[in-house]
C-alpha cells in the first residue's frame, strides 16, 4: 500500500471533511472520494461513515488509525536515515601498498576514517613493483601506493613523495657511517638483494652493468623485514633500500645507512588510481586522505617526529 495514500486517510480523518482536504489539496472533492473508496477497497471495509458534518470513522477506520500513525512516522524516519546514508561515503576501499607503506601510513588513515567516516572500510594487500600494477589493472585493487622510477605524468597517478637509495648496515659498520656513498663502492660487498625480477633488482643490477661490475646478492629476499633482520644481525652485510622503509630501524638504532649517490638512485612514491572506472565516493575519501597525510607530513611517509633520511 501506498503510504500517501494513508496520508490522506489521516488528513480526512483530522478534517473530518472530504470538501476540506480537497480544498487543502487544491483538487476537486470527486477525486478525494475516488482515493478514499479505492483505499477501502485494499483494507476490505469502510473507513468513515457519512454524517450530517462530514464524515466520521468507522470501528475498522479507528481500529487502524494508531498503527497508521505509527508506521507513517517509522516510514518517515527510515526515508530520513536513507537520505542521510546516501550522502555519507561507506563501502568497502580496496588498497595495494608498499610494504614500506604499511605503518604509519596506513595506521594513521585507518585511525582518521574510523573517527571522520566509519561506514568505509579498509581491505589493504601488500605487494611489490609490478604486483601490484597487476592488481590495479585487473580490478583486484581500487588504488595503489606503488614506487615509480621516473615522475609519474599521469593523471592517474600522483606523486606522494620522493625517497633515495640507502645502504644498509648493522650499526657498528665502518662503510655506512659517511654521508654519502658512491655506487661504484658496492663492488665486492655482500648483499641482500630483491628476487629477480622484480624492477626494483633489474634497476640495480643494470646500474652496476653500467659500472663495469656485477653485484653480489649472498641472500635473495622480498621481504623487507627480512633483509632488515638479516643485515642487523650479520657483520659485514648490506642491503640496498629506500628512506621510508628504515626510518624506524634507524631510529631507534636497530640500522645504520648511508645515501648512495653517482647515480643518486631515486624512487617516486606515487598514489596510482584505476585508468578506466569512476572512483566511489569511499575510494575518493581515501584518496583524498592518503594524499593530504603525505603532504601534512612533507610528503614523507612517516610522521615529522618519525622522520625517514633525507
Amino acid at each position: 500500500m501506498n503510504p500517501n495514500d494513508f496520508r490522506l486517510f489521516l488528513e480526512v480523518a483530522e478534517l473530518g471533511s472530504f470538501t476540506k482536504v480537497a480544498s487543502l489539496r487544491q483538487t476537486v472533492q470527486s477525486h478525494i472520494s475516488r482515493q478514499v473508496s479505492e483505499l477501502e477497497k485494499q483494507c476490505g471495509g469502510a473507513l468513515f461513515r457519512r454524517t450530517g458534518r462530514g464524515v466520521v470513522l468507522t470501528d475498522l477506520g479507528q481500529h487502524i488509525e494508531s498503527r497508521v500513525r505509527v508506521w507513517l512516522r517509522d516510514t518517515d524516519q527510515m526515508l530520513a536515515a536513507i537520505r542521510v546514508d546516501a550522502s555519507v561515503p561507506m563501502g568497502e576501499v580496496r588498497l595495494g601498498i608498499l610494504p614500506s607503506a604499511a605503518h604509519p601510513l596506513m595506521t594513521h588513515i585507518y585511525l582518521r576514517l574510523r573517527e571522520e567516516y566509519p561506514k568505509i572500510r579498509l581491505n589493504i594487500r601488500e605487494g611489490q613493483g609490478s604486483e601490484l600494477d597487476t592488481l590495479l589493472d585487473t580490478g583486484s585493487v581500487d588504488m595503489a601506493v606503488l614506487f615509480r622510477y621516473q615522475k609519474p605524468s599521469s593523471q592517474d597517478e600522483h606523486l606522494l613523495a620522493t625517497a633515495g637509495t640507502f645502504l644498509v648496515s648493522r650499526p657498528d659498520d665502518a662503510l655506512t657511517r659517511a654521508e654519502t656513498i658512491d655506487f661504484a663502492r658496492l663492488e665486492g660487498l655482500r648483499l641482500v638483494l630483491p628476487r629477480r625480477p622484480a624492477h626494483w633488482r633489474a634497476v640495480l643490477d643494470e646500474t652496476a652493468r653500467s659500472k663495469g661490475f656485477t653485484l653480489q646478492a649472498e641472500v635473495e629476499a622480498d621481504s623487507l623485514k627480512v633483509q632488515k633482520q638479516l643485515v642487523a644481525q650479520t657483520p659485514g652485510l648490506y642491503s640496498l633500500l629506500g628512506s621510508f622503509s628504515i626510518a624506524d630501524e634507524l631510529q631507534k638504532g636497530q640500522l645504520q645507512a648511508v645515501r648512495v649517490v653517482g647515480p643518486d638512485l631515486k624512487r617516486h612514491v606515487t598514489l596510482a588510481l584505476p585508468k578506466q572506472g569512476q572512483l566511489t565516493a569511499a575510494s575518493r575519501v581515501v584518496s583524498r586522505l592518503i594524499r593530504d597525510t603525505v603532504a601534512q607530513w612533507g610528503h614523507r611517509l612517516s610522521e615529522p617526529g618519525r622522520s625517514a633520511p633525507d
